[in-house]
């Protein structure tokens, strides 16, 4: 049985190395497509593949067409019900929608879809520029039995963990609330470290200290030594971190469940995108606590 064909739509560092890991796994990428055609030009020159000019020109090249854009806002113009969209031609196809936004939107596209006589499935991802190459991603994905079953290989020749955790926007949802806890866990790391260094404690033992007790946490392990050794090179921006937050919050306030220390982690992320320090990795949130650092 032959392979789906992939298009692309989004070709930053996630969605480029998702493209590269399908094509290593026998795919044909067909199509890809950036906001900035230079960007999908040097991965089209890559890996083989046809950098599209137009939306339609994806659809048409695609069987699958996933999407990797930045917010609420660029998900809904790639979808648009005028204009260049990818919902032109689109009866038959299915859309993946990796990107991190709001449950709405995806509640909204899976509509537009359903109504052009396609199928979309949200399949967000709780994982690093690194592991979309290895394939080894953690998915988590929205949408009807049926197409997650449809589309699944492609799946699971990008995730190492995959969970099809329920209707459309249910896996926006659980993302949210990952986001939410991993993003106030790295404020928290910044804060505990950073206060620690102020009091002329050995960094090196305070991190195995936190290590093996109820500090722990899995950014420890990810953003510990970054913080210390102030190497904010970027996997997750702080600025997505604000941005994720923010969804987190909204959902909060949706449902009167109060949640002070997620809003003082968005705060602190956009007090970095403030200070023009949104583009360093999360872990930069470190740059507001540690004494003697530029900011703080």
């Amino acid at each position: 049985m032959s392979k789906a064909r992939i298009g692309f739509v989004g070709t930053g560092r996630m969605g480029a190395n998702m493209a590269r890991r399908l094509k290593d796994q026998g795919y044909e990428v067909s199509a890809v497509y950036d906001a900035f055609p230079t960007i999908a030009a040097d991965l089209a020159a890559e890996i083989g593949s046809t950098a599209a000019t137009t939306l339609a020109e994806v659809t048409a090249a695609a069987d699958v067409i996933i999407t990797v854009v930045t917010d609420d806002v660029a998900m809904r113009g790639i979808f648009e019900a005028e204009g260049d969209s990818l919902l032109i031609g689109a009866a038959g196809k299915t859309f993946i929608n990796c990107a991190t936004v709001s449950p709405e939107v995806h509640v909204e596209v899976d509509a537009a879809a359903s109504a052009a006589g396609a199928t979309a499935l949200e399949a967000c991802m709780a994982s690093s520029i690194t592991q979309a190459r290895n394939g080894t991603l953690y998915l988590m994905v929205g949408g009807t039995a049926e197409a997650f079953a449809g589309v699944e290989g492609v799946l699971k020749d990008l995730a190492s963990s995959l969970r099809h955790v329920g209707g459309t926007g249910q896996a926006a949802k659980v993302k949210a609330l990952v986001n939410m806890v991993m993003n106030i866990n790295t404020a928290g790391l910044a804060e505990g470290l950073g206060l620690g260094s102020a009091l002329g404690l050995d960094l090196k033992m305070l991190k195995e200290v936190f290590s093996q007790t109820g500090a722990n946490s899995r950014v420890l392990e990810t953003d510990g030594d970054d913080m210390i050794a102030r190497e904010h090179d970027c996997y997750f921006s702080a600025a997505h971190a604000a941005k994720d937050s923010g969804i987190a919050n909204a959902l909060a306030a949706e449902t009167g469940v109060n949640v002070p220390l997620s809003l003082a982690a968005e705060a602190q992320y956009h007090r970095m995108v403030d200070l023009e320090l949104g583009e360093l990795d999360k872990s930069g949130i470190a740059e507001l606590t540690f004494p003697g650092r530029s900011v703080h």
